[in-house]
C-alpha cells in the first residue's frame, strides 16, 4: 500500500471512489453529499474536482493505492484560515486544515489503511504555512468512524456543530469536532 496525491488525469477514479463512499452504509451519517446528488455532476465537475485537489494550495486530495492498482481509500484536506467560515459553518480561529471526505472501502478497513491516509494528510497539511492544527468533524452518531479517528490520535475538543447535510437539516444532530493530538492546536 502506498499513500499518494491524487493526479488531475485521475477524475474518473476520483469520482468512482467518491460514489462508492456514497453507496456505504454509513453515508447518511458520514457524508453531507448525497449519491444522487453527486453522480448527477457532469464530466467537467470531476475533472476540476480532481485538478484542484492534485495541485491547488488549499486542498488536496491522498489515496491509499495497493500494489495492484486498488484505490482503498481517500482523504481530503482543506486548508482553513483564520476568521473564515468553514464547510460546516463554524468560524475558524486559528489556521487550520480540515479533513473531509474520508473513506476506507470496506474490504480494506482494519488494516491501517486510515491511519496512513492521515499521516500523508497531517504531513502535507504541515507544510502549508499558517496552519497550525489538524482537525476534522464527525456525525454524533457514527461512533465507529469516531473510534477510528481516535485510534488515529484524534481527540474530541468539545465543539460542535449542526449538521449541514441536506437530509438532517433541523434534526438537531451536531457534528462533533476532533482535532490531531490536542497539544498541537
Amino acid at each position: 500500500m502506498r499513500v499518494r496525491a491524487v493526479r488531475g488525469e485521475e477524475w474518473e477514479r476520483v469520482r468512482e471512489l467518491r460514489l462508492a463512499s456514497l453507496r456505504d452504509e454509513a453515508a447518511p451519517v458520514a457524508f453531507l453529499e448525497t449519491y444522487e446528488r453527486a453522480s448527477a455532476q457532469p464530466d467537467s465537475f470531476w475533472q476540476a474536482r480532481a485538478e484542484g485537489a492534485a495541485s491547488g494550495t488549499d486542498v488536496r486530495q491522498f489515496v491509499a493505492e495497493t500494489d495492484d492498482g486498488v484505490w482503498a481509500g481517500s482523504v481530503v484536506v482543506l486548508v482553513e484560515k483564520a476568521g473564515e467560515v468553514s464547510v460546516l459553518g463554524d468560524e475558524i480561529p486559528s489556521g487550520s486544515a480540515q479533513l473531509v471526505a474520508v473513506y476506507v472501502r470496506p474490504e480494506y478497513r482494519g488494516r491501517g489503511v486510515l491511519a496512513e491516509l492521515f499521516e500523508a494528510a497531517q504531513g502535507w497539511a504541515r507544510s502549508v504555512e499558517g496552519v497550525e492544527r489538524v482537525r476534522l468533524f464527525v456525525h454524533e452518531e457514527n461512533g465507529r468512524a469516531r473510534a477510528a479517528y481516535a485510534k488515529c490520535g484524534f481527540e474530541l475538543t468539545g465543539e460542535s456543530v449542526p449538521v449541514s447535510g441536506a437530509a438532517e437539516v433541523g434534526s438537531g444532530a451536531r457534528e462533533l469536532e476532533m482535532v490531531a493530538g490536542r497539544s498541537q492546536g
